[in-house]
Order: C-alpha cells, then structure tokens, then sequence
C-alpha cells in the first residue's frame, strides 16, 4: 500500500508524462535507476533527449519543488544521465528539465514545465 506521499507523487509523475506525450515527447523511460541515482522521466523530441525531473506539492505548500532541487540532486542527475548516455551511446543532445506539479487531493492544480533547469 502506497503512502498517501507516494500516490501523490505517482499520480503527479502521470501528469507529467501525459504533458510531455501531449506537447509532443516520446517516453523513453521512467524511473532510471543507476546506484543511488535516478531520473523520473527520460523523453526525446526532435535531436533531445530529456532527463526530467518531476516534483509534486500540495497546492499552498511552504516550499517550492524548485527549491529541491539542489547541487547534491544536480550532480546525481547529470551522473544518472552521463550513465545513460554512455550505456545507450545516444548522439541526443542532453537536456535537462524539470517538471512541477501542485495537487489538491488527486487533482492536479497546476503544472508547470521548466527546461534547461541546470
């Protein structure tokens, strides 16, 4: 059984993919684990391949999602991206995205799509 954390942030990651398919990204994958790091979507459109980063709230939460992505989160991404390039010897130009999600319950309020976050 998930927690009520987790089917928030499963229900927000669906989000995303759906906005990705809708403005015109192909999913390549989801939940790319490498060692301890992860990305929670991979897509390409055109001659990009997108490490996406998705972060999901209550909507009127005190923080930000942006404000959680720090160096230490900056550096397991480019380091879960290098691993993923080399081991699919893509040619995709690398870009990396980021993804916010504001809930109220299991509706999502607010969706917003930030690339080149880093």
């Amino acid at each position: 059984m998930m927690t009520e954390k987790q089917e928030r942030g499963a229900l927000g990651e669906q989000a995303a993919v759906d906005y990705l398919r809708r403005n015109g990204f192909m999913i390549v994958e989801r939940n790319y684990r490498i060692g301890y790091s992860e990305v929670d979507i991979i897509a390409q459109r055109y001659d990009e391949l997108h490490f996406v980063e998705v972060k999901t709230r209550k909507a009127g939460s005190m923080t930000t999602a942006e404000s959680s992505i720090n160096e230490q989160k900056q550096r397991a991404l480019r380091r879960a991206a290098s691993a993923y390039i080399a081991q699919h010897r893509s040619r995709l130009e690398p870009r990396f995205s980021l993804i916010t999600v504001e809930m109220v319950g299991t509706n999502v309020v607010d969706l917003a799509f930030v690339e080149d976050m880093m």
